[in-house]
């Protein structure tokens, strides 16, 4: 299907259709801008720029591959703490691009920031000047071909030409299918709190299908607020709240090259100054931009690539918390488990060794397996009142919830994954083609 705004007045999907989206409206010190630079061989919106006039506040956390693409390390050697701008491209990862990609991003930035610097002095009573490192790139697409630079610089002008200074449901909607690779849907996400007496608005979107694990992944996720909150309190309640969200996905357990999930602050919601992380002020805005990211972190497993199945695997009474978040990732990672569950095999055996796997201290004689409500194991023997055909019936939904509890203490952690079907298969065999 060619992605184009347009499919969602006519998708046969009635879960794509535009009035399922959240209504994300205006947010001030925000505008868009979206477009076509030719990056695909179809015609479909590849270029996005969000750009913050007056600047913005702003944090990030990236991959923890030890590969990183070129955008990455240009956005790790900035270290302004306010940005102007994020601009983001598709069908290109410039991973392995070397040299050349890296200086691609450094022509394009000081063409961009004289084109803003333009549109400053045109539109603004105190206008200000753009520099190069105000500027965040996120890319996306195929590892190792070559940046097309030019295709990019070519189209900065119309880029600029179609800034929209106030957003509504289609622009938000526009952007946020224009950073889709093998992604079916745009994911969108909304909220309001309070900073003290203040309203805040938190809107994101974000993009990922496949390589998709823990320490990110092929993601990318932008949150944008109005709060008026500094870059060190964003980056520590960013990495705070990644841990049971976007840190506790998993696709197909590999990690990309360009994860990155930022969040960047225009101020213009004029609350009162926050100097702490524990600011009993910010408890409401910590609870919503969770609620955010695990709202798009789920829609990411929810389109994962050829998934007819989520999957929520929850481990609890562990002694450890990492003891718990290594046996949900055990489960969520093994192919075997995957498969079973697309082809619809109550094959629990496939799950208690995914536990085993895991290298967890586990007491057999203690550990409890349900499927959803049906128990399957008690103290580690199957359950007298087990039903094959019940399991089996079980296993047709379309969410399914499976349930580890290991009776050793009281740390739980709950994982988000999908199945392996054979669409995943003909994706992944085809994909640059």
């Amino acid at each position: 299907m060619e992605l184009n705004i347009n499919n969602f007045f006519s998708f046969k999907d009635k879960n794509s259709k535009i009035g399922h989206f959240q209504d994300l409206e205006h947010l001030d010190g925000l505008a868009v801008s979206t477009i076509s630079a030719g990056l695909y061989q179809i015609k479909r919106d590849d270029l996005t720029l969000f750009y913050f006039r007056d600047g913005a506040n702003y944090a990030s956390v990236f991959t923890q591959s030890k590969i990183i693409s070129e955008n990455l390390k240009w956005n790790q050697s900035i270290i302004k703490k306010k940005i102007k701008c994020i601009l983001i491209n598709t069908r290109n990862a410039n991973a392995l691009t070397g040299k050349q990609g890296f200086k691609s991003l450094k022509n394009i930035a000081n063409k961009l920031s004289i084109q803003l610097s333009d549109k400053q002095y045109k539109d603004e009573e105190k206008p200000t000047k753009i520099y190069p490192d105000e500027i965040l790139f996120a890319c996306t697409g195929t590892i190792g071909e070559r940046f097309p630079e030019e295709k990019i610089i070519s189209n900065i002008n119309n880029l600029i030409d179609k800034i929209k200074y106030v957003q509504n449901k289609y622009v938000w909607i526009k952007a946020a299918m224009s950073i889709l690779t093998t992604d079916l849907k745009p994911k969108l996400a909304m909220e309001e709190c309070k900073i003290g007496n203040t309203t805040i608005k938190l809107y994101g979107i974000a993009k990922g299908s496949g390589m998709i694990q823990p320490n990110l992944a092929t993601t990318l996720g932008f949150v944008f607020t109005d709060a008026n909150l500094s870059s060190s309190i964003l980056k520590k309640i960013l990495k705070k709240n990644m841990y049971n969200t976007f840190n506790a996905i998993s696709c197909d357990g590999d990690t990309s090259t360009n994860d990155m999930v930022s969040i960047v602050a225009t101020g213009k919601a004029k609350n009162s100054e926050i100097k702490n992380i524990h600011d009993t002020k910010l408890k409401d805005f910590q609870i919503k931009l969770n609620s955010l990211l695990l709202n798009l972190a789920k829609s990411v497993v929810a389109d994962g690539e050829g998934a007819t199945k989520f999957i929520t695997i929850n481990v609890i009474n562990a002694k450890h918390g990492d003891d718990a978040k290594k046996i949900a990732f055990s489960i969520a990672n093994s192919a075997l488990v995957k498969t079973a569950f697309s082809g619809e095999d109550p094959n629990w055996g496939r799950i208690v060794m995914a536990i085993g796997k895991a290298n967890v201290k586990i007491n057999i004689k203690k550990l409890n397996l349900l499927l959803g409500n049906i128990k399957i194991l008690e103290k580690g023997e199957l359950d007298i009142k087990y039903s094959e055909k019940d399991t089996a019936e079980y296993m047709k939904n379309e969410k399914i919830d499976i349930w580890v509890d290991l009776n050793l203490g009281n740390k739980n952690f709950k994982a988000y994954t999908m199945d392996f079907s054979k669409k995943y298969v003909e994706i992944n065999s085809d994909y640059r083609t």
